[in-house]
């Protein structure tokens, strides 16, 4: 009998396309043999769904004519079984499942929020739990861990927008410590979205209201000006950690932007997500600095609590030859599969060690003690007589 996997995607987040390239690449690749896969696409606007024409990526073109033909569902716990039920009036259950596959990008999605949901209902899920998927979606708190760790980061100053109102003069008296360039980013998006280098104090104030429209909180960094941006994935869980082979990602501007991610090629092509940027395999380092990021990539997944497969971020100095951790992506673009494969390892055994991940750590966690079986209100009555009250006094 084959594995009922859901695979769950798209969401109100700005990579809602992205989520949605990213999850049919790996829909597509998938052991058929040994799971059944059933897609469960969320709309922009929170409406869940599934059907099996959202497997086809061409189905995307038109969201409002996707929404007619698919099925709008919820995903529930019923009697210790999880489920897609319809909505409406009349509910009746469209399919069961056995293991969830999120495969979502950005805010709202990728932090914590869907994992949240999932542990609350008790499903198995793959990758990472809520405090990793947390810590690796606020730039700024997985900073302060870094530092708390004597891991590498990037020197940096953060605020709130409504600090920026208040103490804006501050705030750019602590940028201006860094030391311009600086590239401003919200705290807590991903894919380069309102990311912008900041050469003088004349392009600050636009770089930090466009980033502000994104987010309540933004991070300043100094721009490492003759640098290496280079990127390294990690399999695993706390347990044990596997690092694939590192790539030197390439750039048509100053970082590595939404465009050189996912828009590129051809006018007119389709997107492949992650697997379409410029990238040169293996990354054109020492030995010794790869063994260095491959040993922080590790660290850093261990603790960041994450599970499942990651891609680290890192930024070289050409200079120093100093390594910096730039940024973890929980659920990278495309699953950092292109990073696999010259392991020899691939796409669809990446996404099966994956899901055995998830099994074995579901188990182990179910072994733990998660309540008690007494109850102790049982025998309070602190709400009916004098007990409460004599609290109260």
């Amino acid at each position: 009998m084959k594995i009922k996997l859901g695979v769950i995607f798209g969401g109100p987040t700005v990579e809602h396309e992205i989520s949605v390239i990213t999850a049919v690449q790996a829909m597509n690749n998938i052991d058929s043999e040994k799971y059944e896969i059933v897609p469960i696409y969320i709309t922009k606007d929170r409406t869940w769904h599934t059907g099996k024409m959202l497997m086809d990526i061409d189905v995307y073109k038109d969201f409002e004519s996707l929404k007619k033909y698919s099925k709008k569902v919820n995903l529930v716990n019923k009697d210790g079984g999880f489920y897609l039920i319809s909505t409406g009036l009349f509910k009746k259950v469209i399919t069961d499942l056995d293991i969830a596959f999120p495969i979502v990008h950005g805010n709202g999605m990728e932090d914590g929020t869907l994992q949240g949901y999932l542990d609350l209902i008790g499903i198995p899920y793959v990758g990472s739990g809520v405090l990793g998927s947390s810590l690796g979606q606020d730039k700024i708190v997985m900073k302060q861990v870094f530092e708390s760790c004597n891991l590498p980061y990037i020197p940096y100053t953060w605020f709130y927008d409504s600090e920026y109102q208040s103490h804006r003069e501050l705030i750019e008296e602590e940028i201006k410590k860094l030391g311009y360039p600086v590239i401003i980013k919200p705290a807590s998006l991903g894919s380069s979205i309102g990311i912008k280098v900041v050469k003088s104090y004349e392009m600050l104030d636009e770089a930090i209201t466009d980033a502000l429209k994104y987010d309540t909180k933004v991070v300043v960094e100094k721009a490492i000006e003759d640098m290496i941006e280079v990127n390294c994935s990690v399999l695993g869980n706390y347990e044990y950690q596997q690092t694939s082979a590192i790539e030197e990602v390439m750039s048509t501007a100053e970082f590595l932007t939404y465009n050189d991610k996912y828009v590129g090629g051809s006018k007119g092509s389709k997107s492949k997500g992650m697997a379409s940027t410029n990238r040169i395999i293996p990354a054109r380092i020492s030995e010794e600095i790869a063994r260095e990021i491959q040993e922080i990539s590790k660290e850093t997944f261990k603790v960041l609590n994450l599970s499942g497969v990651c891609r680290i971020d890192f930024i070289v100095d050409r200079k120093t030859n100093k390594v910096y951790i730039n940024e973890p992506n929980t659920i990278p673009g495309s699953l950092s599969f292109y990073l696999w494969e010259p392991t020899g390892k691939k796409y669809s055994a990446l996404l099966e060690e994956m899901i055995t991940i998830a099994i074995k750590d579901y188990k182990r966690k179910n072994k733990k003690i998660k309540s008690f079986d007494t109850n102790i209100l049982k025998n309070f009555n602190g709400l009916k007589g004098k007990g409460l009250k004599a609290k109260l006094k």
